[in-house]
C-alpha cells in the first residue's frame, strides 16, 4: 500500500527536499541542488535514497531467510508481527513526514533557524509519541492477537515477539526524524551510513541470537526481535552522531530551541496527524490481510511473508523515486514554481515505470530460483509461484501510483491524502473480506487485492493533481 515502502519492518526512511534556487552557493553548511529538474538530476536525488532503502531490505531479506530455516510457523508469524510493528514505525514515519514537509518548505525559503526549531521540537514530539505507543502496545497486543489469531502457538509467538520488539521504537522514531532532516538539507548520503550500521548489526545478531552462535543463547524467533532492537539503538546513535560530528549545530542552532513549543507542535500535528492516520489505515489494512491469510493455514501465511519481502525488494527504486518526487514537489512550491510540478511528476513516473519493467522482467524469468533462496521447501515454492506472478504485475501499477501519490503528499494537503487513503484501504478491505475471509479463495486471487489498492490510488491521486486544487496551499 502507499506507505508500505518500506515494506520493511526494520527501518523506514523519510523524505527529501529541494532547496530554494536564489542565492545559490556550494558551502559545506548546506548543499544546494540547483534549478535542474532533468532526468539526470532526478536520478541523482533518488540514487542515495535508493541505496539507503536497499541496505535495510537486505537485513529484512536475511531475517526472512533465517526464519525460513526455523520452520513454516516462524516464517509465517513473522509476517503478522512484522506488519504490526510496521504500523508502529509508520506512525513515527507519519510524524517525521509531517515535520519533513515543513522542513522542506523552510529549506526552500532558506530559513535555517526555522528548520533547526522544527528539528528540536520534532525530537521532543517523537519521544513523547514513542513512549505513548509503547505503553499502548504492551496493553493492546494480547487483546488484538487473542481476538484475531486462530492458532494458539501463533498467538504466543506473536505476543512475545512484539513485547521485545517495541523497545526499539523510540530509537527508530528519532532516527526517522534525523533522516528527514538530512534529506531536507540535501545530505541524503548520510542515510547510507546509518543504514549500513543498522543492517550489519541486524544481520549479525539475527544469526547469533536466532541460532545461538558464539556462545550466545539460541533464542529462535525472539532472537530476531532482540537483534532488531540492538540495530535500532545503534541506528539512532549513528544518525544523531552524524549531526554532531559534522557540527551542523553551528549552521542549524538547535540548542537555541530546547524548550517545547506548543504552538509549533500544534502546527506540526495539524500537518502530520492526517499522515499518521493515513499510514495507520494503509498498513492496518495489510495487517488485516495477513490475519485473514492466517486463517487459511501455515503454508499460505508463510508464502505471503516471502511475497511481502519480495514486494519490498522490487519496490526499492520506485519508492526512492517517489520520495524524490515528494520533496521536489514540496520545494518547488516553496520556490513559487508551481507550474513545474506536473511536469516533474510525469518525468519521475516514466523513470519509475522503466525501473519496474526491468526488475519485474528479471523476477519473472527467475521466479523459482528467487523463491528457493527463502526456503528449500519445494511444495512452498510451487505454492507461491502463481502469487508471485500476480505481485510482479501489480508492481507495474504501483510504480506509477506511488510516485503520483507522493506528488500529492508534497503539496502539503494532508487531509486530501487521508481521504484518498481511507477510500483506497476501504476498497482493499472489502476485497479481502469477501475474497479471503468469506470465499477462502486461492492465494494468488487473494493477492489480487494489490490491483484494487494501487489502481484506486492512482486514479484518485491523478484526478486531484489534475484539478489544481492543491495550488496556493500554505503550511
Amino acid at each position: 500500500m502507499s506507505s508500505r515502502p518500506i515494506k520493511n519492518n526494520k527501518i523506514n526512511l523519510p523524505q527529501r527536499s529541494f532547496p530554494k534556487t536564489s542565492r545559490l552557493n556550494h558551502s559545506e553548511d548546506i548543499d544546494k541542488l540547483g534549478v535542474s529538474t532533468t532526468n539526470r538530476q532526478i536520478i541523482k536525488l533518488a540514487a542515495p535514497i535508493s541505496l539507503a532503502l536497499l541496505i535495510p531490505q537486505l537485513s529484512f531479506f536475511t531475517n526472512t531467510v533465517f526464519l525460513g530455516r526455523l520452520g513454516l510457523r516462524e516464517l509465517g508469524v513473522n509476517g503478522i508481527t512484522g506488519v504490526f510493528y510496521l504500523i508502529l514505525s509508520m506512525i513515527g514515519y507519519g510524524l517525521s513526514s509531517g515535520i519533513q514537509i515543513q522542513m522542506a518548505r523552510r529549506a526552500g525559503e532558506e530559513d535555517k533557524k526555522g528548520l533547526a526549531q522544527l528539528l528540536t521540537n520534532g525530537a521532543m514530539l517523537s519521544v513523547l509519541f514513542s513512549l505513548g505507543l509503547m505503553m499502548l502496545t504492551l496493553w493492546f497486543v494480547p487483546i488484538l492477537f487473542g481476538f484475531s489469531l486462530h492458532d494458539n502457538d501463533n498467538l504466543s509467538l506473536s505476543v512475545n515477539y512484539v513485547y521485545i520488539r517495541v523497545w526499539g521504537l523510540p530509537f527508530l522514531m528519532i532516527a526517522q526524524l534525523f533522516n528527514s532532516f538530512f534529506i531536507s538539507i540535501d545530505r541524503s548520503r548520510m542515510l547510507i551510513y546509518g543504514s549500513i550500521v543498522a543492517t550489519a548489526l541486524n544481520i549479525l545478531f539475527d544469526y547469533l541470537l536466532i541460532f545461538g552462535k558464539l556462545g550466545l543463547p539460541a533464542m529462535g524467533f525472539n532472537g530476531a526481535a532482540v537483534a532488531s532492537v540492538i540495530a535500532e539503538v545503534f541506528y539512532c546513535l549513528t544518525m544523531v552522531g552524524m549531526f554532531f560530528y559534522h557540527k551542523l549545530y553551528n549552521t542549524y542552532p538547535v540548542f537555541n530551541f530546547i524548550h517545547f513549543d506548543f504552538e509549533l507542535s500544534q502546527r506540526t500535528l495539524k500537518v502530520a496527524s492526517p499522515l499518521i492516520v493515513q499510514f495507520m489505515f494503509s498498513i492496518g489494512g495489510w495487517l488485516v490481510f495477513f490475519i485473514f491469510i492466517e486463517h487459511l493455514g501455515a503454508q499460505s501465511l508463510a508464502a505471503s511473508q516471502v511475497l511481502r519481502n519480495i514486494f519490498g525488494i522490487v519496490g526499492v527504486g520506485t519508492w526512492a523515486l517517489a520520495t524524490a518526487c515528494n520533496t521536489m514537489v514540496s520545494n518547488l512550491i516553496g520556490q513559487g514554481r508551481q507550474r513545474e510540478v506536473m511536469r516533474i511528476i510525469a518525468k519521475i513516473c516514466k523513470l519509475s515505470l522503466l525501473y519496474a519493467v526491468i526488475v519485474c522482467a528479471l523476477l519473472l524469468a527467475f521466479s523459482r530460483e528467487f523463491l528457493s533462496i527463502y526456503s528449500d521447501d519445494l511444495a512452498l515454492i510451487s505454492f507461491a509461484l502463481p502469487s508471485l506472478r500476480v505481485i510482479v504485475i501489480a508492481t507495474l501499477i504501483m510504480s506509477l501510483s506511488t510516485v503520483v501519490f507522493n506528488g500529492v503528499v508534497g503539496t502539503g494537503n494532508t487531509l486530501v491524502n487521508l481521504t484518498m487513503e481511507i477510500t483506497c484501504v476501504g476498497s482493499y478491505l472489502l476485497y479481502c473480506y469477501f475474497i479471503i475471509s468469506q470465499w477462502h479463495s486461492p492465494l494468488y486471487i487473494c493477492w489480487g487485492s494489490e490491483f484494487i489498492y494501487w489502481t484506486t490510488l492512482l486514479t484518485a491521486s491523478g484526478l486531484y493533481l489534475k484539478s489544481g486544487r492543491w495550488k496556493g496551499k500554505s503550511i
